[in-house]
């Protein structure tokens, strides 16, 4: 897909709007999994999740390759469309975003501040992408999908931070909604030789990747009713899956009361708050718990953008269970 000059050209295009993001080892986490962590904080960009890489990379060569396009238009459930819409206000490209209903109502906004027109379509966000997919037909701007090569060299660049900030990690687990993400950290890892483990994480509510991963090709889901909205895919990416069938070790899947709990983990141990997906690694360390004793751990935590009504709704919901995640 791209080698090492390529990723480390990309680091440039990110580095001009995206500083790189902190490498913490945090003792209070160490504590709870019993063995050495690492935290990529990716909720530290300008949109608060590792998209932005993404879009940065993507709006780069569209711009260059295509300097009078009309415009673009996407579908998401949020940190895609705050990538695009920011990459593309720095462009001066007019951003139309397609989300479906009921979505975040804060990620919502955060696409419009940064530019870009929301529609609002469908019951989840298979039904959004068709309607991203026919209106762009329609009014002639550019579609930019969801997984792409172009979206993972940019993503990938976090993993390019992190792991010449700690080479020696043992295993990382990221979180897999589209795939650009993993499939980044994979890709990384390959070009700087590393023998790291790389474990994806899905929820129990929307697992059509690691349905995938364990049949050996691709399985849809009818439904993906997580909170966690960052991994809410019933439909996985073929290339994708390709790149995490044969680079990933394993995926595991969490569910929505094992991520609350790992988001008040977050906020108790390091006071970051992460969205649900961002938690998800950590559920999944803590599901396997046992199997990493000795060994050293990356977590990515790849966002913080969690709307303060289902903050409070899903993660604080249950005081005596909040108690018992700060024990």
């Amino acid at each position: 897909m791209f080698d090492l000059k390529e990723l480390e050209r990309a680091q440039g295009i990110v580095g001009q709007a995206v500083p790189p993001t902190p490498a913490h080892a945090w003792p209070l986490l160490a504590e709870r999994l019993g063995t050495g962590v690492v935290v990529k904080h990716e909720n530290h960009t300008p949109i608060g999740a590792f998209k932005v890489r993404g879009g940065l990379v993507y709006l780069d060569r569209l711009k260059r390759e295509r300097p009078n396009v009309l415009g673009i238009i996407s579908a998401t459930r949020g940190n895609h469309g705050q990538s695009l819409a920011f990459a593309a206000s720095r462009h001066g490209v007019p951003a139309v975003i397609c989300v479906p209903r009921g979505n975040s109502v804060e990620k919502n906004r955060a696409m419009k501040a940064f530019g870009a027109e929301l529609v609002e379509h469908g019951e989840d966000f298979q039904a959004a992408r068709e309607e991203a997919e026919r209106r762009a037909q329609f009014a002639g701007l550019h579609m930019v999908p969801s997984f792409h090569p172009d979206l993972v060299l940019g993503v990938a660049t976090y993993a390019l931070e992190l792991f010449r900030a700690a080479p020696d990690l043992d295993v990382l687990y990221v979180p897999i909604g589209q795939g650009s993400g993993i499939c980044g950290c994979i890709m990384a890892r390959d070009l700087l030789g590393l023998k790291t483990e790389i474990v994806g994480v899905q929820s129990t509510e929307a697992p059509s990747y690691a349905l995938s991963f364990a049949a050996g090709r691709i399985v849809t889901t009818e439904t993906s009713n997580t909170l966690a909205d960052g991994m809410a895919t019933r439909i996985p990416d073929a290339d994708a899956f390709a790149i995490i069938r044969k680079g990933a070790t394993r995926i595991v899947q969490v569910s929505d009361d094992e991520v609350a709990a790992a988001i008040r983990a977050y906020w108790t141990d390091t006071h970051n708050l992460a969205e649900g997906a961002g938690a998800a690694p950590l559920a999944a360390a803590l599901q396997e718990k046992s199997r990493l004793q000795g060994r050293r751990v990356g977590l990515v935590l790849s966002g913080g953008n969690i709307d303060f009504d289902l903050f409070r709704k899903w993660v604080m919901a249950d005081a005596p269970m909040a108690r018992m995640a700060v024990a």
